[in-house]
């Protein structure tokens, strides 16, 4: 059997995690942010259909699906932090490019698919980099806490992301709201550049396929990583068509304008932010297996909600009832993920660990880009309420798979640990007593 670690007092996070978290905070904040504005600068200014926002989500995630491998490999080879800055920077350079183009009258739908997917190969390579790092900057007894202060910082800034993107996009337009995506990936830059951390390429180095291939093999053999992505692979394409037809929906069907639309995204991430916090504490009282399949049952249960809402309730109680939606929705999402990353990185090892991260974004995010085409293919065809209504049904593949998976039967995410990953204690105190991971 395995041993749960001794309690210990717990020692502050290091200041180079401070450095990472303020990245993390403006880049969540520039991304909360174009995630309303690219849309509505595609409905408002480009006149775009289900169908062009379909397109424009498959510009934004296909990137994932062609470059998520590839660039695991080069993350597992060098060092992660000139990556995270390199891809910071390219970021804010394509959002001024659409910006420019907008303000000067020569944005087109062909030029917004194109430099939506040159931001997207950036993301990857951030997306990538900097789960990699999080273990060089945190010692394993801090991964859970450091885990947890990302999500309810990632929470906390969409609350506000994206009734501030709503907001700017309704004051200014659109294409300038975008400013603040491109300053927010600026200091994202300028925050990580500041890391102290050593890091230590993986000195081992075969043909580059080999290593690609090493990565897919190891989340392959290992059970627990297979059902997270397995949950992550069926849930985010169908929640990504909630997505594109909600906007278009929401602006067309209900009435709303940008700010309110923003409102709703707001008051849904403050869910996100409640979850985000409340997931050690849940863990702890109700064991991790238990959380995470409530909160699969929970997120897929409230979406069902969304084509009910109708034009006819009056914008305030739409705003009211959609908001709680999302905010539990949100709450459900935070509370996994928390759980789920925490799990995957005790699970692997350093040298291995951008390559496994590449390979469950390659599979988790690669299938969003199929799930924006699909759900903007079958919003053309029977209107964005009935596409709703298909998207939210299919979410709940991923309750299945979480239920048949061995998830619900995590108890402590700690007593999963590989070795490499055990505070010195718990390993000498494993090894005496002969248990395995």
């Amino acid at each position: 059997m395995l041993v749960r670690s001794p309690i210990s007092r717990r020692a502050p996070l290091p200041a180079d995690f401070s450095r990472l978290w303020l990245a993390q905070g403006a880049g969540v904040a520039a991304a909360q942010v174009a995630e309303l504005a690219l849309p509505l600068l595609a409905v408002l200014v480009l006149n775009a259909s289900a169908l062009e926002l379909g397109l424009l989500g498959v510009a934004r995630w296909l990137p994932f699906l062609l470059l998520a491998l590839p660039l695991g490999v080069l993350v597992d080879r060098h060092r992660r932090r000139p990556m995270i800055v390199t891809a910071d920077w390219g970021r804010a350079a394509l959002t001024v490019a659409i910006i420019v183009a907008a303000i000067g009258g020569l944005l087109t739908m062909p030029a917004l698919l194109v430099l939506a997917t040159a931001i997207g190969c950036f993301t990857v390579l951030f997306e990538v980099s900097y789960q990699s790092i999080v273990p060089s900057v945190v010692p394993p007894s801090g991964l859970e806490r450091a885990n947890s202060r990302l999500a309810a910082t990632a929470a906390a800034v969409q609350v506000g992301g994206p009734g501030l993107g709503g907001l700017l996009v309704h004051l200014l337009s659109a294409p300038f709201a975008l400013l603040a995506t491109a300053v927010g990936y600026v200091v994202s830059a300028v925050s990580v550049a500041g890391i102290r951390a050593p890091e230590t390429p993986s000195a081992r180095r075969g043909r580059f396929t080999t290593e690609l291939r090493e990565g897919l093999s190891f989340v392959r053999r290992d059970e627990f990583l297979v059902a997270n992505l397995g949950f992550s692979a069926l849930y985010n394409p169908f929640s990504q068509w909630i997505m594109v037809l909600f906007v278009l929906h929401a602006v067309d069907t209900l009435g709303f304008d940008a700010a309110q639309l923003g409102l709703v995204l707001a008051i849904g991430a403050a869910g996100a932010l409640v979850g985000s916090m409340l997931a050690g504490p849940a863990t702890r009282r109700f064991r991790a297996g238990p959380v995470i399949m409530c909160c699969a049952i929970a997120n897929c249960a409230l979406l069902m909600l969304i084509p009910v809402v109708d034009a006819s309730w009056g914008i305030p109680l739409a705003v009211l009832v959609l908001g709680s939606v999302f905010a539990v929705s949100g709450a459900a999402s935070a509370m996994s993920s928390v759980i789920l990353t925490t799990v995957r990185q005790l699970r692997t090892p350093d040298h291995m660990l951008g390559r496994v991260n590449a390979s469950m974004r390659w599979v988790s995010f690669g299938t969003i880009a199929f799930g924006a085409a699909l759900g903007g293919v079958v919003g053309e065809l029977v209107g964005t309420r009935l596409g709703l209504v298909f998207g939210v049904v299919l979410t709940f593949a991923s309750v299945i798979w979480v239920a048949r998976s061995p998830l619900p039967l995590i108890g402590d995410p700690a007593e999963l640990a590989i070795p490499e990953r055990r505070e010195p204690a718990a390993a000498a105190s494993t090894s005496a007593s002969g248990a395995r991971s």
